[in-house]
């Protein structure tokens, strides 16, 4: 008999090893290996999963069980083949795992996506390497009749269920008539901000964000258009006061 080779029977070993971490239930420990030594390595690869997912998705998590909360993690390092080996994108393969692979299961909130998404979106805006002070703009710039200049750190999300009042105690089953409308921002001193927009301001960001090449007086013309304002003279008005209080709050940076 031909001796295997030692490179090649290492990586049987090393693939064995990691199937059955990632599913002890149904995969077999590599044979020699004592069951003690190999409990260590499945508590705390999946300890480390588990732990770091609750702190990036807390609601989500307060909202089940201890066991089905571990379950839902069991079920995301089993089934799902992340992509990454950085721990700060392990939130980012979750919410794919969520959207792409999970089949729905009765512990499963109608919102756990939208939840999560929404809970991502902190994280993912603290390492935004975005550099805005690279950007072109005048932050004196007139934002009427000038193109204004969206911050690329400030995202403007809609969600059928109002996910930033869900909690232990406001769990909705349905998705209510209208959509909620956020907008999460990263400001200079990397503090992360949030706040609910009206149907007006959601608009408005959303074209900004979709048209970078219109003044503000033709975005703002657009959205009565939009909504069939009656007064558009009147929504332009208030619209420049709004786009103005934007720029204090660092949503928008100025004009071109």
């Amino acid at each position: 008999m031909i001796a295997e080779k030692a490179p090649e029977g290492l990586a049987r070993l090393q693939t064995e090893f990691a199937a059955h971490i990632r599913d002890p239930e149904n995969v077999q420990a590599p044979a020699g290996i004592e069951d003690r030594r190999m409990g260590i390595y499945r508590d705390l690869f999946f300890n480390n999963i588990r732990n770091f997912l609750s702190s990036n998705f807390p609601v989500l998590s307060s909202l089940h069980s201890a066991e089905d909360w571990t379950r839902l993690c069991r079920d995301f390092y089993t089934e799902f083949r992340c992509h990454t080996p950085l721990f700060p994108e392990i939130p980012r393969e979750f919410l794919k795992y969520l959207q792409d692979t999970r089949t729905q299961r009765e512990t499963d909130p109608p919102f756990m996506l939208e939840l999560a998404h929404y809970e991502w979106v902190e994280l993912a805006l603290s390492l935004d390497d975005h550099d805005t002070g690279n950007m072109m703009f005048d932050p004196q710039g007139d934002l009427l009749n000038a193109i204004p200049v969206l911050s690329p750190l400030a995202w403007p999300l809609s969600y059928r269920f109002p996910v930033h009042h869900i909690r232990k105690d406001f769990q909705p089953r349905e998705a209510p008539g209208n959509a909620t409308h956020l907008l999460v921002w990263r400001r200079a001193d990397f503090q992360i901000k949030f706040m609910e927009l009206n149907q007006i301001t959601s608009l408005l960001l959303q074209k900004m964000k979709e048209a970078s090449g219109k003044t503000g007086m033709t975005l703002l013309k657009e959205v009565a258009e939009v909504i069939n304002h009656p007064n558009p003279d009147k929504l332009i008005i208030h619209g420049e006061t709004l786009m103005n209080d934007l720029r204090e709050k660092q949503i928008i940076l100025g004009s071109r």
